[in-house]
């Protein structure tokens, strides 16, 4: 029985040194990808920095590849939490509120972490390609904002509108790749789900814009521009928002 709990303890050991070791290799991966930029993002370089032979680092992370991965999952992971936790912090009939709230969720996270959010939203990482493992948590963020405008929906909360083009067949096909999920905005208005989709790019755009200078010269002031922007793609999309301060 001592002998077992011993094995036990020995094991649980290795594992958090184990884990406490993997948490250091990618927050100095971080560190790096802020001064030089993922595409130098070097596992030599690493291992070098954190005082390990260069073999060791390949134990963890095979590959560089690997290892943007492991921050890629890490940083959508992230920010699924801060816009789901302030989602649930605002439930109820207010749906415009919540749009509100879960944009700014985005905003307020990507302005806190700008290097991990242009892994996710910035330049590709030339020759790297985003495994399957990325999607779900990739996806957590549509989920909070694909569910928003469904309960609004369920509940008779969205305002009537219409298709913003007259091409009939691209928004058809824009609707089937958007409802290949069976349950995905799956009782909201055809219309709704393009405009959905519209705001969508709209919502980063704007949060890439003033992350990457792009806002410089142009708006004075952000916050309001942001607010202003956030209400109209609300409206666009049948939430009436009447305030996006």
């Amino acid at each position: 029985m001592c002998h077992y709990e011993d094995m036990t303890t020995s094991t649980g050991l290795r594992v958090r040194v184990r884990a406490a070791l993997i948490e250091e290799i990618k927050n100095e991966a971080r560190r790096q990808i802020d001064q030089v930029g993922a595409q130098a993002l070097s596992l030599r370089s690493v291992a070098r920095r954190l005082d390990m032979v260069s073999s060791a680092i390949y134990r963890y992370f095979p590959s560089r590849d690997q290892l943007l991965t492991a921050l890629i999952i890490d940083a959508y992971n992230a920010m699924g939490v801060a816009v789901e936790e302030a989602d649930a912090a605002c439930q109820g009939n207010d749906f415009a509120a919540r749009w509100t709230i879960d944009c700014r969720a985005v905003r307020e996270w990507a302005l806190e972490h700008p290097q991990e959010y242009g892994l996710l939203y910035g330049s590709p990482v030339p020759g790297y390609r985003a495994p399957e493992d990325t999607v779900a948590p990739g996806s957590r963020v549509i989920l909070v904002f694909a569910r928003l405008i469904q309960d609004a929906a369920r509940a008779g909360k969205l305002a009537d509108v219409s298709f913003a083009t007259s091409d009939a067949s691209r928004d058809q096909a824009i609707i089937a790749t958007v409802r290949s999920d069976e349950e995905l905005l799956s009782d909201v208005p055809d219309a709704v789900v393009v405009r959905a989709l519209v705001a969508w790019t709209q919502l980063f755009g704007a949060v890439s814009f003033e992350l990457y200078g792009h806002l410089v010269g142009v708006v004075d002031d952000v916050d309001v521009f942001f607010a202003s922007a956030v209400a109209q793609m609300g409206n666009f999309i049948g939430l009436p928002v009447t305030d996006g301060a």
